[in-house]
């Protein structure tokens, strides 16, 4: 029998720790080691038992511990080593002295960090927060570019006869270290594109988080698979620093398959199957265009088709992430609201489809990001939309003008922020003068905020307003894309994308027709709360509610649900299932379930 398994069927020891607190335990279960696998082990383990358990006391400011060991010898059983303690008086810190000398000594970030530290007079010695507090204050010194930081003294004195200790760290930070050339290699975009995105000035003072800053940029632009920015530091000269920035570029072309499924019992219960494909060149020339080509399709549960079909050319102007120009082309066949009509025999509504359209457009846009990490977009589209609503079809041309701004702040950089909110403003306007069909003014305002409490309670609230002014007689002519619809993943779960809204009644030679045509107004909300059962697993509750509505006409809509989450390696994946709560014209309470994956920022 090898000592492996002999060690699974009939352990060698087991020990017992009693008279101390949990902390201390631990500490000394940890000192001691792992248990004996053999008998000369065991020999080995027994003979070091005082020592371990010494030095596990005093790393934690015990040092007139007491051990009482009985050890109980068996022939066929493992040996039983029962160990109580009795750990005597606590050493306490009498002062704690931690100096600078050198230019570091009056960094605001060694103010911030002194002010944080743990380490305080009357404290109990604790040898592992000495070395941790001095492990922080090299690495912040060697983070801020200090790299000739060495401790002059760094020691802790123990007065074992009145229980006293005091602890001395004294750095020399030595000069501090300057940026370099940044060189850039294994990429052949113009040499000015790439100075414009490292976030620091030539030969200004080093530090670590810049670097990082470098790194995100260079990733953020989406020209490089893999991407190494590497201080120099042994060839640095005169206390400047090189940077090699290694860069590998992405393959020329992409291609990205999706396929999925709806399934729920919203206007009709059946499943309802959707595919794309997307087409990216991230680099097409040395100035750095790019562009992003992607077709969906889906079938609705009438097994009417839909599909889109957009382009987008990208050119950064003044900076390759803060200014960008972008045209984009695109046809869709969309499907809005709910199309319905009346059977006078089941005297009841039957589901007949959706509102159908097909949209051309062109447009122009124009992004900056501006002071405050406010992002600023403004363009001009040309659109043309064909629809047929009320048995009457329509056709009409757009030229909108439009403007936008964003904000988005993130709490941390991981794919699941634990805090952070995103909050989105816009207005697009349309005059006959302009080309346009008739006079339109579209505001949006939308609002998400996330925050997370004691570390495994999460909140994330949601609110999206819109308000089209247009003249009553014209908003048969407003096309379904720029009217306001709800439900859907990022709307009111437990209904179908773009399902809710104001309706119509139409007399036609078939009966009475009505249809979901979407209103002038927008005013949606949601309140979601998550718990982490770990940190990849999480489950959630949420309520959503609200319509999309016309003048005095306001029907909110409220539905509920639960969801699991699993935050894999490439984002949150997430599962919901919602609840309707209301009965609607068109809709008795439906249920939905929702597949979605991505972060909220």
């Amino acid at each position: 029998m090898t000592a492996e398994a002999k060690t699974k069927k009939k352990p060698w020891l087991t020990v017992e720790v009693t008279g101390v607190d949990e902390g201390l335990s631990r500490n000394i279960y940890a000192h001691l080691g792992s248990l004996p696998e053999n008998d000369a082990q065991r020999r080995a383990f027994l003979f070091t038992v005082q020592d371990n358990v010494n030095a596990a006391l005093e790393s934690m400011g015990y040092y007139h511990g007491a051990l009482e060991q009985e050890l109980q010898r068996h022939d066929k059983g493992p040996w039983v080593l029962d160990l109580k303690i009795n750990p005597g008086p606590a050493v306490h810190l009498l002062w704690v002295d931690i100096q600078v000398d050198g230019k570091f000594r009056n960094s605001p970030a060694f103010e911030q960090w002194l002010a944080k530290v743990k380490l305080r007079p009357g404290d109990v010695l604790n040898q592992g927060s000495y070395e941790e507090v001095k492990s922080q204050l090299l690495a912040l010194a060697l983070s801020k570019g200090y790299f000739n930081a060495r401790y002059v003294t760094s020691r802790i004195t123990v007065n074992r006869d009145v229980n006293t200790a005091t602890i001395t760290l004294h750095l020399n930070s030595g000069p501090r270290y300057r940026f370099g050339e940044v060189k850039f290699e294994g990429t052949d975009l113009q040499p000015d594109m790439l100075q414009q995105l490292i976030p620091f000035k030539p030969y200004s003072a080093y530090s670590t988080q810049k670097v990082g800053n470098l790194n995100r940029e260079l990733l953020d632009t989406g020209y490089f698979s893999n991407i190494k920015v590497i201080p120099q530091i042994e060839q640095a000269s005169h206390t400047q620093v090189p940077i090699s920035v290694q860069l590998t570029p992405k393959p020329a072309n992409t291609i990205d398959l999706g396929i999925g499924v709806e399934i729920g019992n919203t206007s009709e219960n059946k499943p309802e199957p959707k595919a794309s494909v997307t087409w990216r060149t991230p680099k097409i020339n040395s100035y750095g265009h790019s562009q992003e080509t992607t077709i969906e399709w889906s079938r609705d549960s009438l097994a009417q088709d839909s599909y889109r079909f957009q382009s987008t050319y990208t050119i950064p102007l003044t900076h390759p992430l803060d200014d960008r120009l972008q045209i984009k082309l695109g046809l869709l066949k969309d499907r809005y609201g709910v199309v319905q009509v009346y059977d006078p025999d089941a005297r009841e509504f039957d589901t007949t489809g959706q509102l159908e359209s097909t949209k051309g457009f062109v447009e122009v846009l124009r992004q900056q990001r501006l002071k405050g990490n406010w992002l600023l977009g403004y363009s001009i589209q040309g659109l043309q939309e064909s629809y047929k609503q009320s048995g009457q079809e329509y056709d009409p041309r757009y030229v909108l003008f439009g403007a936008g701004i964003q904000k988005t702040k993130r709490g941390d950089n991981t794919l699941d922020p634990k805090s952070g909110y995103r909050s989105t403003y816009s207005i697009q306007y349309a005059d006959p003068s302009l080309g346009s069909e008739i006079r339109l003014t579209k505001m949006q305002a939308s609002y998400l905020w996330v925050d997370t409490f004691f570390s495994k309670h999460r909140l994330v609230a949601r609110l999206d307003l819109g308000i089209n002014l247009v003249p009553d007689e014209d908003l048969a002519r407003v096309p379904p894309s720029l009217r306001y619809f709800a439900g859907g993943d990022n709307s009111i779960r437990g209904y179908g994308y773009q399902e809710l809204g104001p309706t119509i009644d139409t007399e036609t030679p078939e009966g009475t027709l009505r249809e979901v045509i979407g209103g002038r107004y927008l005013a949606v909300g949601s309140l979601e709360y998550q718990y982490y059962l770990t940190p990849s697993w999480r489950l959630a509750a949420f309520v959503d509610a609200g319509n999309a509505f016309d003048k005095n006409e306001f029907k909110p809509v409220v539905a509920v649900g639960p969801g699991i989450h699993w935050i894999s390696p490439v984002g949150p994946i997430k599962l919901d299932v919602g609840f309707g709560l209301n009965k609607t014209a068109t809709l008795d309470r439906s249920w939905r379930i929702h597949l979605t994956m991505g972060s909220v920022l």
